[in-house]
Formats: structure tokens, sequence, C-alpha cells
């Protein structure tokens, strides 16, 4: 059945069938706390999205391991299909899990992973999506290109289904604009937006080959992420970026971000090191470098500061 926005949408259950953190597994997809497509609250989450029949509405709330998924709007079947691999149903962590392989993790790695054991990534098979804000974070600071992100959602999405209708959902939850709409927004909009033309004009080559890129979802993450760089102004930077979100990708890392060289080269060498340094520190982990990397970051341990900080020149474009 199809929902209607006010109604009781179609529902599932899907047990994780161990540890489970809703928000350490969902959080990597929202786009900072201004990002009106996401909102986590305690023990539930919300996301709004196009799907190939029309926008969709899922809410989701975890009682222990089993999760419980609703979802509305025209894309409500669709959404709901996808839900148990957007939750990573299909991630599986045994291979890093497996004692003799966590053993040659890194001390701060497996102490991060013993307290952090409830994480999944995320598959969202939404390509286009996750791509138009990879782009806008191109060479600026992440304030930067989210507050734009959100600027252009606030003023060319449209309210998610039974926003404002349906008690339960959050009133101001939207749905990021689809291809067309990215393509139609006026120069002008963009540079209110303070996105300039070369990120803008990535944007429109994205949305006019918007059918080609959402198949990628079903190609290896690899494969996936070495088409998209076909176009010009997506890079290993930005593949990398979607194929983590799009395929729960495992081993991907930015290469070319502004700061992930240095912190993983303080966390595991206790020296900064350029992007060559940090591949080859991990190395020894290929399959699950982003893995690595997310306990890293759940870790809590943050690089020393020196100096003031520098203006942006990363070449994550390119």
């Amino acid at each position: 059945m199809t929902a209607t926005a006010t109604h009781p949408g179609p529902s599932l259950v899907w047990d994780a069938g161990g540890p489970y953190d809703l928000h350490q597994t969902l959080g990597i997809i929202g786009r900072g706390p201004a990002d009106r497509t996401v909102r986590l609250t305690p023990g539930a989450a919300w996301l709004a999205f196009n799907t190939p029949t029309g926008p969709a509405t899922l809410g989701i709330s975890q009682r222990g391991t089993v999760l419980h998924v609703r979802a509305w709007g025209p894309g409500a079947d669709h959404a709901l299909t996808a839900a148990p691999e957007l939750l990573g149903a299909q991630d599986d962590w045994s291979p890093f899990d497996d004692p003799g392989f966590h053993a040659t993790l890194p001390h701060l790695v497996q102490e991060a992973r013993r307290r952090h054991p409830a994480v999944r990534l995320p598959a969202t098979g939404r390509v286009v999506d996750a791509l138009v804000p990879a782009i806008l974070e191109q060479k600026v600071t992440a304030l930067e290109a989210r507050r734009g992100y959100a600027t252009l959602v606030r003023k060319f999405g449209a309210a998610a289904p039974g926003a404002g209708s349906h008690p339960e959902i959050p009133a101001d939850l939207m749905v990021a604009p689809p291809p067309r709409q990215w393509a139609a927004i006026p120069s002008w909009e963009w540079h209110r937006a303070g996105v300039g033309p070369q990120r803008s004009a990535t944007v429109m080559r994205v949305a006019g080959s918007a059918s080609g890129l959402e198949r990628l979802a079903k190609l290896p993450a690899v494969e996936a992420a070495a088409k998209m760089q076909s176009i010009p102004g997506i890079g290993v930077w930005t593949a990398a970026e979607v194929t983590q979100r799009t395929h729960g990708d495992a081993d991907q890392v930015a290469v070319g971000d502004y700061h992930l060289a240095a912190h993983v080269g303080w966390a595991l060498a206790g020296r900064p090191v350029d992007d060559a340094g940090m591949l080859a520190l991990l190395e020894p982990w290929r399959g699950h470098r982003q893995r690595v990397v997310r306990m890293l970051y759940l870790s809590g341990f943050r690089k020393p500061k020196f100096g003031p900080r520098m203006t942006i020149q990363d070449h994550r474009g390119h």
C-alpha cells in the first residue's frame, strides 16, 4: 500500500541481532544541525528524501536491538524496502572484530571499538542526495558548506510528507530538491547561498546525469566511485564521501581532506602526515580503513593545535 501523509504509513520491524546505536549509525548522513532532511531525537530518527516513486518520510525508533520503522508519502513503500540497508543490515563487522585481525589494530582503535560496539555503516543507496552536499563541501569549511546546503534546502526543497500534519513527524522536516529542481536554481541563488560557480556547475552536471548516477548504488563501491569521477568536478575525495554513505563503504578513505591525514597521522604515528603517509599508515587494514577512521574519531582523540587556523587549501574537487 502507499501511505498518505496524515495516516500511519506502512511499517517494518528489524532486529539488529546485537548491539546497535541508531544515532551513531545514522549520524553520518546528516549535514550538521541545520540540515532539515534529518532529525535525530532521543531514541528515534527522522529522515525525508526523494525516491523513484516520490518523496518519503521515514520514522525510526529503537527498543533494545529492535528497530521499528514507519514510512509516509508517495515513496513510502520504496523507502521501507530500503530501510534495513539504511540501518546497516548489510554491514558486517565480524572480520574486523575477529581476534586475529583485532590484535593487529592500534590500541587506540581497539579501545574505541570496545567502547563503541554498536555502530554500523549505513547504506542509503541515494547517490545524488549524497553527492550534492559533498560537492558543496569542496574547498570550503564545513560550516560554510553546511550553511549553504541548509539555505538551498529551505528555499528549494519541500515539506516532508506528514510534516505539520502528523503529530509525531518534526514540523520542520524537509525533503531536499530533486535533481530537476537543483538544475533549475538560478545563478544568483547559488551566490546568495555562498556557493561559487565551480561547485554549482558541478551540481548542475550531477543533476543532468541523475538517472545514471543513481544506478551506481547497485555497483561495488570501488567501481561506483570510479564512475562518479568521470563527471568533471568530482574527484576522489567527493566520491569517497559519497560511497561511505551510499554503500556503507568500509574501506574508502577521503583522500584530499583538509584535516583527515593530519588526524590519522597524529593518532597512529604521533606526527602529521600527508595523504600518501595516511594511506601508508592505514594499509595494514585495507578493506577496513574506513572502519579504522571511524573508530579514531569515536575514540575522542584530538590532534595537537598549533598556531592560528589556516584558510582552506585542499583539492577535494580534483
